[in-house]
């Protein structure tokens, strides 16, 4: 059996993706040794080439400092994206635009994750936010995620600032809000990264599954749902999803 080294971001996100990919390449005969860590740290060992593939990057807003000479783009896995939600899906609410004319049934502390902190700035600015009120409370992305969690039961309506996928929007109860200045940011592409010359070394066919296969938020949604609250590893997550159980048909 074939070996290479496959890496990945410590998130439950990234761990779901990875599992996809690592069930495609078990599937071609090749065994992969899995790496993971901070991202920058990554990064480095990718344009080393001490990493073969990457999974996965998210571009163009979010990891394209990851991009160097010689390493290519493989696949277009899923649409991630920045979006600003409140913790009500029924709320009247229904744009960024409305907030700062909203009343006061809204919390003005807004919990944001430390990897959002720079878009939540902007949207604070571009939405004229701070001059309503709101305030950001940036936290470490895990604590900020629980309090996320437990905001969907209050009775006060909350800001949840969140990319997708996320295990939240799987659970429900939530509303992204629009966003028609685009201050959260752009469409953004899922897509691995391989090391120099990796892609001309692989066979055809397994280059030609990587490269077509389709994920989605939602389905990584799912996975991240499973892995955090049912407690499958990220493998059985994956395997649910390849045999129809993950999602409701």
């Amino acid at each position: 059996m074939t070996s290479l080294t496959l890496a990945y971001p410590e998130s439950t996100i990234h761990e779901a993706t990875a599992a996809t990919i690592i069930r495609v390449l078990e599937a071609n005969d090749i065994e992969p040794e899995i790496v993971t860590g901070p991202k920058q740290a990554l990064a480095d060992l990718l344009r080393k080439g001490e990493i073969d593939i990457y999974v996965a990057a998210w571009l163009p807003d979010e990891d394209s400092d990851l991009l160097g000479t010689g390493i290519t783009q493989l696949g277009r896995l899923f649409q991630p994206e920045a979006c600003c939600c409140i913790s009500d899906e029924n709320s009247p609410l229904t744009s960024l635009s409305d907030l700062a004319q909203a009343g006061q049934g809204i919390t003005r502390t807004i919990v944001t994750p430390q990897s959002l902190a720079r878009r939540m700035e902007q949207v604070l600015h571009t939405y004229n936010l701070a001059e309503a009120g709101f305030t950001l409370d940036v936290l470490p992305d895990e604590e900020a995620l629980a309090r996320h969690n437990a905001a969907l039961g209050a009775e006060q309506p909350s800001l949840l600032p969140l990319f997708q996928p996320c295990f939240l929007f799987h659970q429900g109860g939530l509303r992204i809000l629009n966003d028609p200045h685009k201050a959260m940011g752009g469409e953004m592409e899922a897509t691995l990264l391989l090391r120099d010359g990796l892609r001309d070394e692989l066979e055809t066919d397994l280059v030609d599954e990587l490269d077509e296969l389709m994920l989605s938020a939602k389905i990584i949604s799912a996975m991240d749902y499973a892995m955090r609250v049912e407690g499958m590893s990220a493998d059985e997550a994956a395997e649910a999803w390849q045999r129809g159980k993950l999602l409701p048909r």
